[in-house]
């Protein structure tokens, strides 16, 4: 009988030990407060509408930094297009003289403001269309609009298959990819586009996978 009860108690240590996801995919656990961050560690103070009160938040993504850089470069020709307006007139012989200068300033103007309407178009399809990874869950939020966006989701226990991919010099110089999940749920699959780490990504929601298995939650 004795015996009996120190297996138990050998048996519970070792699901104790079970190490964290994050922990084994070498991750850094803490909070992070940049709220630009594109790959994020136990997001500071961040909570989703579908969340449970015992959920954790382990990963919440965003596509890499430089996927912004061609935006930018487009951006920032927009917006020194009018300084080169004397430049073009003198090219092509143009007389501008019989424009109103009132009519050149509106164009002007609306010329910046439809620039800086796309730089925060951009810019708000970025920062909201993110992936999330919990304890329970990964989820998917797709930004569409101002008004309309659409939020998927599968339970860790569903999940079948989890493979990343980077190929191309630009990916593995800045280390990001893409990573496609495999699921038995509504949504049959979920693409995480040009995310960080994928490598680390992908190792976290197969530990996740693990550690219910082996927790006897599959």
């Amino acid at each position: 009988m004795p015996d009996i009860f120190v297996a138990n108690e050998k048996k519970e240590t070792v699901e104790k030990n079970i190490p964290h996801p994050e922990v084994k995919a070498g991750l850094t656990k803490g909070d992070t407060t940049n709220p630009l961050a594109a790959f994020t560690v136990h997001p500071h103070n961040l909570r989703f509408e579908t969340q449970s009160a015992d959920e954790e938040i382990i990963l919440l993504l965003r596509q890499h930094f430089v996927t912004l850089v061609p935006s930018v470069f487009l951006f920032s020709l927009m917006a020194l297009m009018p300084f080169w307006i004397p430049v073009i007139v003198g090219v092509f012989s143009l007389d501008l003289s019989v424009i109103p200068m009132g009519f050149l300033f509106v164009g002007v103007l609306v010329w910046y403001l439809l620039t800086f309407g796309l730089v925060l178009e951009k810019f708000l399809n970025w920062y909201f269309n993110v992936y999330i990874i919990t304890t329970e869950r990964v989820v998917d939020v797709d930004f569409i609009s101002l008004l309309y966006k659409q939020v998927s989701e599968a339970q860790i226990a569903k999940i079948q298959d989890v493979t990343y991919t980077m190929g191309g010099l630009a990916r593995a110089v800045f280390d990001f990819g893409d990573v496609m999940i495999q699921t038995a749920g509504e949504t049959p699959n979920f693409d995480f586009m040009a995310v960080p780490h994928p490598d680390k990504v992908a190792k976290v929601i197969s530990d996740l996978k693990l550690k219910d298995e082996q927790e006897g939650k599959i």
